[in-house]
């Protein structure tokens, strides 16, 4: 295709109308608005940041304002009748730190909203009742039943999220204002809000409760996100010549129980850098409070490609209470590898969607245990090549210097160095950033792990202990060497063991098998 007729990327661009207008790739989502705005009237969607929510909500904004023309040759062009409905549109940014500050975006956003649809609002009122308000005299002015879309509904709550009594106030706040929703409900046309979270317990949604949440219905899998057709089709001629194993390899995976789907924020960056793979998605803001969690809560990394949690827990989170495996998954950091029925029960199988948030996440782990980036990359390049060499005696000796290097600070006023999961995590984390053929074993809540490393011609299984015990015997009782041994691979056994008041490996033994 001739580069002067060729749609541009749409990146930072989040207006359906703007994409439409100004000659940007759109992948056709509206089926599925179709469908949403035809069956249900109160709708929640729950999605990873960056994950599109913002397009698919504009998308539902033009088609309510009956802009016909922009969706020529779109699937709901010729099946939806178009009549145009007063929308109010509310996406929460800024700085919601602080009680004035919140004060202030929440005006903003409705003296805006107000100022679009030429009604005026009196700012001597609360701010729930100022948004009550804006429903019913919008409502009034257009004898038409009013459209309300939210993007980022959560974003005030989780801006706070180490901040208990600022959390608390936005979480009340945020009920005050949602709750009038439901209270103009002979005015509401339709209401969609999205979000990274949806909050147990905080009673956000108890003024609604008859919204329905589509965010794990299969039929609205695929409602964010590109898919690999899309991919073959829509973005064909950004991606000639580009390596798409290893492109699926880095950014596809991401599943919410129909197809796989790539976040568009990772493709539309890897095709605009020329096919440079890059941590896109996950250096566009990794919170740190994330990486903090899981240490505290000793966390084994190799468990987070087999997870198992029941439906209710995966829908929903006690902010005051947070299970990580949830946030973990409402972040987009895992993702759902199964659905499966266990005695009448429907559980989820997580799994880490794709190689970029593998690395990312085992780097991000890796910069708060290792003080120096730069000696973080010299020990791992270092461990590379002692493992393709076979040479044991200095990967004991680089182990030992990494556990040293950690600062005292992340042991103490904890009891994380008494788990060998601690020692195992870290040492996984360091192979695993390498890329190498990697499998962890099994894990186990002690932090049983059985390690296995594949590079070049060498097989390296791991058995760790803290304390005393000999790791070689119980690899060589469990077996775990007999499925390497009819590849013709060299095979090594070593047991690691680990000094908890030394805070460093006590013994490092290996035999070629």
């Amino acid at each position: 295709m001739n580069n002067r007729h060729r749609k541009k990327l749409p990146i930072g661009i989040h207006s359906f109308s703007e994409i439409i207008t100004g000659n940007y790739v759109y992948v056709d989502k509206t089926q599925e608005a179709y469908q949403l705005l035809n069956t249900y009237k109160y709708v929640f969607l729950s999605r990873p940041r960056r994950f599109g929510k913002s397009l698919f909500l504009t998308t539902l904004q033009a088609i309510f304002e009956g802009k016909k023309e922009l969706f020529k040759n779109l699937y709901i062009y010729d099946k939806y009748d178009f009549e145009a409905h007063p929308v109010i549109r509310i996406h929460w940014g800024g700085d919601f730190t602080s009680e004035v500050n919140f004060q202030s975006e929440v005006q903003s956003v409705l003296s805006w909203n107000a100022e679009c649809l030429g009604v005026t609002l009196d700012k001597d009122l609360e701010l729930s009742s100022q948004f009550d308000s804006l429903i019913k005299k919008t409502y009034k002015k257009y004898t038409k039943r009013v459209v309300i879309l939210i993007d980022e509904y959560d974003k005030p709550i989780l801006d706070n999220i180490t901040d208990p009594a600022m959390r608390n106030y936005a979480r009340n706040m945020l009920k005050g204002l949602y709750e009038h929703i439901k209270y103009n409900d002979e005015y509401v046309r339709f209401a969609f809000l999205t979000g990274v979270s949806k909050f147990s317990k905080v009673s956000i949604f108890s003024g609604l409760n008859n919204i329905v949440d589509i965010s794990l219905y299969p039929q609205y899998g695929n409602i964010c996100g590109y898919t690999q057709p899309d991919l073959e089709t829509s973005f064909q001629p950004y991606l000639e010549g580009a390596d798409m194993e290893k492109v699926k390899h880095w950014y596809d995976g991401y599943n919410f129980l129909k197809d796989n789907v790539y976040n568009p924020f990772d493709i539309l960056n890897f095709c605009a850098s020329g096919h440079s793979y890059r941590n896109y998605w996950f250096e566009s803001g990794t919170p740190t409070f994330l990486i903090k969690l899981m240490q505290e809560k000793q966390f084994f990394l190799p468990d987070l490609q087999n997870i198992k949690v029941g439906e209710e827990i995966l829908q929903s989170f006690d902010i005051d209470n947070i299970e990580l495996p949830v946030l973990l998954y409402q972040a987009g950091y895992l993702t759902i590898k199964e659905a499966v029925t266990v005695r009448d029960g429907l559980y989820y199988q997580l799994r880490i969607p794709n190689f970029e948030v593998q690395k990312s996440l085992n780097e991000a782990i890796l910069n708060t245990v290792t003080p120096s980036v730069v000696e973080k990359t010299k020990m791992q390049d270092n461990l590379y090549a002692v493992l393709e060499q076979a040479d044991l005696e200095t990967f004991k000796n680089y182990l030992t210097r990494i556990f040293a290097n950690i600062p005292y600070h992340n042991y103490s006023n904890n009891y994380i160095a008494q788990y060998e999961g601690f020692y195992a995590s870290i040492i996984y984390t360091y192979l695993y950033s390498l890329n190498m053929p990697f499998a962890a074993e099994d894990c186990t809540n002690q932090g049983r792990i059985d390690m296995s490393i594949m590079i070049e011609d060498n097989v390296y299984i791991i058995e760790f202990k803290m304390g005393t015990g000999d790791g070689i015997a119980q690899i060589m009782e469990k077996k775990y060497c007999e499925k390497y041994q009819k590849q013709g691979k060299n095979i090594y056994a070593i047991g690691i063991n680990f000094d908890k008041e030394k805070r460093n490996i006590s013994e490092f033994n290996y035999i070629k098998i």
